[in-house]
């Protein structure tokens, strides 16, 4: 223990804060005796009264106590605090690791001056009393002007903005507000499994609906479904683009069901080859419910996202906030409104449209030397690489976390029964200069599973062999016919599981 004293804290505080600390630790136990006033002063450099005062407020507050002739002794302690079974207190597992997961964002491509006048902006403000449900205006505005207007989805739409916490948040916010416990829900299988937690958490039962080469197997869908949840622009995690023809399906789908359907457009400002594609919303936003988020384009740190819908849905998601108590934080809104204010975030936008297709260029550049296919639209920030087997898949991610890599298996992402394999390669948050190592390791490795899965689905063994793995259409992704078990009967069956 020691004292500072150049801090305001007065010394005697400190030593009890100091004390009282190591107590609550577990560095001191209940029955050990502390040291006299007088030498504890002279290890610390202070004066006896100091320790005397220290002791006093510790002995009012029940920590200590003293004994005649004896000395003075700790009388109370928690007990030391278990490290939890599950895990749960260990250190970030991907810490030290080159991740290049699907998903996070390119931090490298941020202009810190930028980042930090938004944000001493941001804080330059009254403190509110309470906060506005629907966020923070300049925010709401900001995303329409900047991130909605030029993908049809502006003023005169019939529609309304409000800010949410980001995707996850707005999920669960839609099921409450718009479902009831037990509404099915169609999701793409696989998709995003932090949206299928929160529809599990809000009571839904969900229906998964497998994918191929242009999204959403709309024609699978079953027909008593409440509401859709999709990523046209940029199927997550496979890459796939939702081509007009099966966005007009879906959309009558919706019309005649009388479904919803919930629009995630995670990285929909990330596209290389056109124009950021117009938003599904656009076709029927009576009926679609549009969610984005900044997690993917500026820091999920920011925990900001936002939702377009027709008045009647932002209503209800208005008098759920009003119920429960929740709404999203202002300073996140704030800071990107500022960046929108001063240009800086079309700036950094720009950016990430020049530098991803760089780091893409590379990725598959690589991966193709290595004999490996890459599947994925020419957007967003990561791409697909599929395997023949889950042993392959499995391999691949051990071998490349022994290198010090990490990657991002397929599997996490199913909701229902497991039927393609592969790895979603994300090449966005790592820093330039380590991308070329990450991804060489990544290539190497995934060349090696991808052999060895081959061999072992041509020569299974004689117990225990793993079935045989996807067809060519599944492996790459571009399963076009329902295989078997993925008809709408298969789709009922998992939804009964799950």
């Amino acid at each position: 223990m020691s004292v500072d004293r150049g801090a305001v804290t007065p010394l005697a505080v400190q030593v009890a804060d100091g004390l009282r600390g190591a107590a609550t630790a577990g560095a001191l136990r209940s029955g050990d005796r502390l040291p006299s006033s007088r030498d504890l002063a002279n290890r610390l450099g202070v004066s006896r009264t100091v320790i005397t005062a220290a002791y006093d407020q510790l002995h009012a507050e029940g920590w200590l106590t003293g004994r005649h002739g004896s000395g003075t002794y700790l009388t109370a302690a928690p007990p030391p605090v278990a490290a939890r079974a599950d895990g749960r207190d260990r250190a970030d597992p991907l810490a030290g690791m080159m991740d290049l997961g699907a998903g996070a964002p390119s931090i490298e491509n941020l202009d810190e001056a930028a980042w930090r006048r938004a944000w001493r902006a941001a804080s330059d403000r009254i403190p509110l009393v309470r906060k506005d449900r629907a966020g923070v205006a300049e925010y709401r505005e900001a995303v329409a002007e900047h991130l909605l207007r030029h993908r049809g989805l502006g003023p005169g739409s019939g529609t309304v903005v409000l800010a949410t916490a980001g995707t996850s948040s707005a999920v669960g916010e839609l099921a409450g507000a718009l479902l009831r416990p037990g509404d099915l829900v169609a999701i793409e299988d696989p998709g995003y499994s932090r949206a299928a937690g929160a529809f599990r958490a809000a009571g839904m039962k969900l229906v998964p609906v497998p994918v191929d080469a242009d999204g959403l197997r709309v024609d699978l869908l079953p027909e008593d479904v409440k509401a859709v949840y999709c990523t046209p622009a940029h199927q997550f995690p496979l890459g796939a683009r939702m081509p007009a023809a099966r966005r007009i399906e879906l959309v009558e789908f919706a019309r005649r069901t009388r479904a919803f359907i919930i629009e995630d457009d995670y990285d929909g400002e990330l596209r290389y080859d056109t124009a950021p594609l117009p938003l599904l919303a656009t076709l029927a936003p009576d009926l679609v419910v549009h969610l984005g988020t900044t997690s993917k384009i500026l820091s999920p740190t920011l925990g900001v996202g936002w939702l377009v819908a027709t008045p009647a849905v932002t209503d209800a998601v208005l008098e759920y906030r009003d119920l429960t108590g929740t709404s999203p934080a202002p300073a996140g809104q704030q800071v990107v409104a500022e960046l929108a204010r001063h240009g800086d975030l079309a700036r950094h936008l720009r950016r990430l449209r020049r530098d991803m297709p760089v780091r893409r260029a590379l990725v598959v550049e690589e991966l193709r030397g290595h004999g490996l296919q890459v599947v994925g639209d020419d957007a967003g920030s990561h791409v697909l690489v599929p395997l023949p087997t889950a042993s392959a898949e499995d391999s691949a991610v051990s071998a490349a976390r022994g290198q010090g890599v990490a990657l991002d298996g397929l599997s996490r992402h199913y909701i229902g029964e497991r039927h393609t394999y592969g790895i979603s390669l994300g090449y966005a948050a790592l820093p330039s200069h380590l991308l070329p190592t990450a991804v060489r390791i990544a290539a190497h490795c995934l060349s090696e599973a991808q052999r060895s899965g081959l061999a072992g689905a041509e020569s299974p063994g004689p117990t225990g062999a793993e079935s045989p793995g996807p067809t060519e259409a599944e492996s790459a992704v571009r399963t076009k016919a329902a295989s078997s078990g993925h008809t709408r009967a298969a789709s009922r069956k998992a939804a009964d599981a799950t």
